[in-house]
């Protein structure tokens, strides 16, 4: 879900419970939300855009009438506030991603972190961790991302692929400051897939083959940090499966140059701007960079990965 999306397309996508809480900074009533007695293993999600901000591990009964958590899931995908509102000094907590109110975080938690978020179940969705269906991510750098973001929307199992930004220090980026180089952020494909139809593996596999993963903060014309080959992992098992295929790779002398792609742990993720998503599927007869570079590396995944396209 992109990150700037006008208020009037919030309206458009939110009830307006969601929207008096996410995007006016509203309170639910306590003891009213439905995830408030909540006792399933699963993760708990923005509401506005989807991403994972609290595990069921991290919840607790505070007795405040609201879901409560002692940690977030992952550092970088909460954003911290100073809130001096109604008379009361507290610290507002939203969701880095879209900007989403959640509501607000205190230091007064029975566990050892200390901590107690304190969240509108409004704010939220749940993933159960027994769905069948349940999506995971990754988040690859190869290049320009209007090319790898055509690739993988043609695998099954693929459920949705964004454009976007990440691994930088500036906040809330737009597409000329990434251009520009002094970011830090990479173009990135962030990729919300299906485990059930297609592995991380295969998704790994796609990756090497369809960028140079050997030059150096370039891909082809394309040069700069911002289109350097990298994979930011999610977990562990993503770390070491990346590092596996580095090193069967090198064994196996696939390149003739060394790997030089960066692997980091992901913190977050800036959608583009909404110009960019799907920008291939719009642009492929009237832009001449589709014609001429992204349509030759489609063709060409297309016919080595066939098996693993969608019907």
């Amino acid at each position: 879900m992109p990150n700037n999306l006008s208020e009037a397309e919030w309206k458009a996508k939110l009830s307006s419970e969601e929207y008096y809480i996410l995007r006016e900074k509203g309170t639910e009533k306590p003891y009213s939300g439905k995830f408030l007695m909540n006792k399933e293993n699963g993760n708990y999600v923005c509401k506005g855009c989807g991403t994972v901000l609290f595990n069921s591990d991290s919840k607790f009964d505070s007795h405040c009438g609201w879901p409560s958590f002692d940690k977030e899931i992952g550092k970088g995908i909460i954003n911290y506030t100073q809130d001096n509102s109604h008379g009361m000094q507290r610290i507002e907590i939203t969701c880095a991603n879209c900007g989403g109110h959640l509501a607000h975080v205190f230091n007064d938690g029975p566990t050892e972190t200390g901590m107690r978020y304190c969240v509108n179940s409004v704010s939220l969705d749940f993933v159960p961790e027994n769905d069948k269906n349940k999506l995971e991510t990754a988040t690859f750098g190869g290049g320009c991302f209007w090319c790898t973001e055509a690739i993988y929307t043609r695998i099954d199992g693929v459920e949705k692929v964004t454009s976007g930004y990440a691994g930088g220090k500036t906040k809330n980026p737009t597409y000329k400051e990434v251009c520009d180089g002094n970011t830090g952020h990479a173009e990135v494909i962030q990729i919300d897939y299906n485990p059930a139809k297609i592995s991380y593996a295969d998704l790994l596999k796609v990756f090497f083959s369809t960028h140079d993963p050997t030059t150096l903060n370039r891909q082809g014309n394309d040069v700069g940090t911002q289109y350097r080959s990298v994979v930011f992992y999610h977990n562990d098992a993503q770390k070491a499966q990346v590092e596996e295929v580095i090193e069967k790779l090198t064994a196996e002398k696939i390149y003739d140059n060394t790997i030089v792609t960066e692997i980091s742990p992901f913190t977050i993720f800036y959608s583009a701007e909404d110009y960019h998503q799907d920008y291939f599927k719009y642009n492929s007869k009237t832009n001449s960079y589709c014609e001429i570079v992204i349509q030759p590396k489609v063709e060409k995944f297309e016919k080595v990965f066939k098996d693993i396209l969608k019907k």
